[in-house]
């Protein structure tokens, strides 16, 4: 069974730009770097790996590779971004400090049940930093309020998830029955 992410990869030209954003600008800490020379399997490689710890435990891995093609070709906000949850008070608060740091940076994003920025890292990837617009009811989490909005948006036949399913939602949930707390 899957338990989460563990890590997602991507290729960086240089490590010590990549740490620079992730760490010093994003404050992620830096938890691994790894220098393979040769793969399991027996490939040659020269390749420089770091890791940097997400806030539940998952990481962002970047493999540097200065000497292979990296061209992004103009993409879509949605294609092939990496997403990050913040709080809703670092939305604002990143978007000041990449402007600061002349990071081109777009948003803030209402995307109905959540607010994004949009900006790229030092290797052209675009990033996303997301923040739910609601607080799930004790016990649930923030899928289980999505879940229950878009089964009512259905239901409803409404096109998109919006203020007054989440609400809803939220009011369900608080009515659940506590767990059963056999044993305590």
């Amino acid at each position: 069974m899957i338990k989460g992410l563990h890590h997602n990869a991507y290729r960086c030209r240089d490590s010590e730009e990549t740490r620079r954003f992730y760490e010093d600008f994003l404050g992620l800490p830096l938890v691994s770097t790894l220098e393979i020379k040769e793969t399991k399997s027996g490939r040659k490689t020269d390749t420089l790996h770091t890791f940097y710890r997400l806030g539940d435990g998952s990481c962002l891995a970047f493999f540097e590779a200065p000497d292979m093609p990296f061209e992004f070709k103009k993409q879509h906000d949605y294609d092939l971004h990496i997403a990050l949850e913040v709080r809703p008070a670092a939305i604002r608060k990143m978007m000041a400090k990449g402007k600061a740091k002349g990071i081109e940076t777009r948003g803030v994003s209402d995307h109905g049940f959540i607010d994004s920025i949009y900006f790229r890292d030092p290797n052209g990837q675009l990033l996303e930093l997301a923040c739910y617009k609601f607080e799930p009811p004790a016990g649930a989490t923030h899928a289980d309020v999505l879940r229950a909005a878009h089964n009512i948006r259905l239901a409803r036949g409404a096109y998109n998830i919006a203020d007054e399913h989440l609400a809803d939602a939220i009011e369900l949930l608080s009515r659940r029955p506590a767990p059963d707390k056999k044993g305590a």
